[in-house]
């Protein structure tokens, strides 16, 4: 086929390659295609199955490990042209998941998907079952660098809401604890350099907030127990209303 680009397994000796330039997913028999290598006449490809369209990456569930089930794969599509409504100039992609269980692939189901990133893994729920966080612990280095600075302004990061100037350096320090701020409002000067650091306090699983200054184009989301930070030079003079982009309270509009 033409355009071939990636490659997945099912553990049974087959393989499903994705063919970019001809929309098509073609499953092959691995074995036998070593033995038309060799020479012999033998029919390795067993199917090609139309995708909707131009796929890129594909995986098998538990095909990036020993364990490769054979059951389910997702064809990951970068254009979705005529499957669903346009909504602008980008159009989600297409991701399809197929049916790898039999002899022959079938289609299942079309899901509309932003462009990037690319990727994703199909795993068996009891790889996940509890070895998930239910919330950030404080201690993660993930946002080890905020923590320092942190102590270095003499800020306790769980309770403080203040404001430190240094110099044109301005860093915004807040809690969040639904359906509110640590700080309803703070002030800096044109030319700022401004980093805002959000501790989300809240300790329920999946209680996410978020941080938004539309004006500047900043949203970031901050995880129950997470510390986030963001920054940016304050050149644009006036009002600028920051609020949570994530539903987190019956009073989420106060927020």
């Amino acid at each position: 086929g033409l355009g071939p680009l990636h490659t997945c397994y099912d553990g049974k000796g087959n393989a499903y390659t994705t063919l970019f330039i001809d929309s098509q997913i073609v499953k092959w028999n691995i074995d036998d295609a070593i033995k038309a290598y060799g020479g012999q006449k033998v029919k390795y490809i067993r199917q090609k199955l139309d995708v909707a369209y131009q796929p890129g990456h594909n995986h098998s569930s538990m095909g990036e490990s020993r364990d490769a089930d054979g059951k389910r794969l997702i064809s990951l599509n970068k254009f979705s042209k005529d499957r669903f409504l346009p909504v602008g100039p980008l159009h989600p992609d297409n991701d399809q998941l197929i049916d790898i269980s039999g002899e022959t692939m079938k289609l299942v189901a079309d899901a509309p998907v932003y462009s990037e990133p690319h990727d994703c893994e199909i795993v068996h729920r009891k790889v996940l079952m509890g070895k998930t966080k239910k919330t950030f612990d404080r201690k993660d280095p993930y946002f080890a660098a905020a923590v320092e600075q942190a102590k270095k302004d003499g800020i306790t990061l769980e309770s403080d809401n203040k404001v430190i100037r240094d110099g044109r350096k301005v860093r915004v320090y807040m809690t969040s604890i639904a359906p509110a701020f640590g700080l309803t409002e703070f002030k800096v000067k044109k030319g700022d350099e401004v980093t805002i650091t959000v501790t989300n306090m809240d300790q329920i699983e999946d209680l996410t907030h978020g941080f938004c200054i539309a004006g500047y184009g900043i949203n970031m989301a901050i995880e129950p127990q997470e510390t986030a930070s963001v920054s940016f030079v304050a050149d644009k003079p006036g009002v600028h209303w920051f609020y949570c982009t994530f539903f987190c309270h019956a009073l989420h509009l106060e927020m």
